[in-house]
């Protein structure tokens, strides 16, 4: 009997030790954002459309270096021109360039000049300013608003398809149109975007003089950049908002 023959057989192999892979905190974070992307974005952009109106109360409230601080930030993002701006606290939501100078105790003169202009922030008597302009409350605050309905249509199920390139250039275009005769008739000190005589003459004068001229609410210029934000607004998240939630969203995959 051969003992050795038997003995000779290998012994089985036994499977491999893997070590467990540990995951990183930046693969955590990455894979929380592609599942939950809108949710995170719309907080993001809650907190960065609220803040400007975070602005006047802190001035109302007496708290002057906190609300400074946040003009100061969103400085950066808009012009803030005052006579372009909402005004919380006082007897007018909306102020003329001539109002502005006579409540800060300066000549009319002297503050054509836009750098100056936009330091004003408001006062006791005239309330304070929103940190931005109407136009970026309409076109910051519309991305805000419909990401939120898009966020409620989503969790019934209803799936959005993106909408053609060329409509959403149609939702930016008259926005762009809009800042850019305001842009050309500032920067060479016109009136054409102040009088707006060229829409009175389309329009053949049917709305009251005060309609087409300035920048006070519900003027011309102001209902302009309200709609022209909102067609932003809505352009920018019908196109990108399915086609962000097909890339990160593992249902629409």
């Amino acid at each position: 009997m051969n003992v050795g023959a038997q003995n000779s057989e290998p012994a089985p192999l036994s499977p491999p030790v893997v070590a467990p892979v540990k995951l990183t905190l930046a693969y955590r974070l990455t894979r929380w954002f592609e599942n939950h992307w809108l949710l995170a974005f719309n907080t993001a952009w809650g907190v960065f459309v609220t803040l400007p109106w975070l602005a006047p109360i802190l001035m109302a409230l007496g708290l002057t270096w906190p609300g400074r601080a946040v003009y100061f930030i969103y400085n950066f993002f808009c012009h803030q021109l005052p006579e372009r701006s909402w005004f919380l606290f006082g007897p007018s939501f909306t102020y003329s360039q001539a109002q502005i100078a006579a409540a800060w105790g300066r000549p009319l003169e002297s503050i054509t000049n836009e750098l100056i202009r936009r330091q004003f922030i408001g006062t006791a008597e005239l309330g304070w300013k929103v940190a931005w302009s109407d136009r970026m409350v309409s076109m910051y605050g519309s991305i805000f608003l419909f990401g939120l309905l898009y966020a409620v249509l989503r969790e019934r199920g209803i799936r959005l398809n993106a909408i053609p390139w060329w409509l959403f250039v149609l939702f930016i275009v008259p926005m762009a149109l809009d800042g850019t005769t305001h842009l050309i008739n500032d920067a060479l000190r016109l009136d054409f975007r102040q009088t707006n005589e060229w829409a009175a003459v389309l329009t053949g004068h049917i709305f009251p003089a005060d309609f087409y001229a300035g920048d006070h609410f519900a003027s011309l210029n102001s209902v302009l950049r309200l709609a022209t934000g909102v067609l932003f607004g809505w352009g920018v998240v019908g196109f990108l908002w399915p086609l962000m939630d097909s890339e990160f969203s593992p249902g629409a995959r």
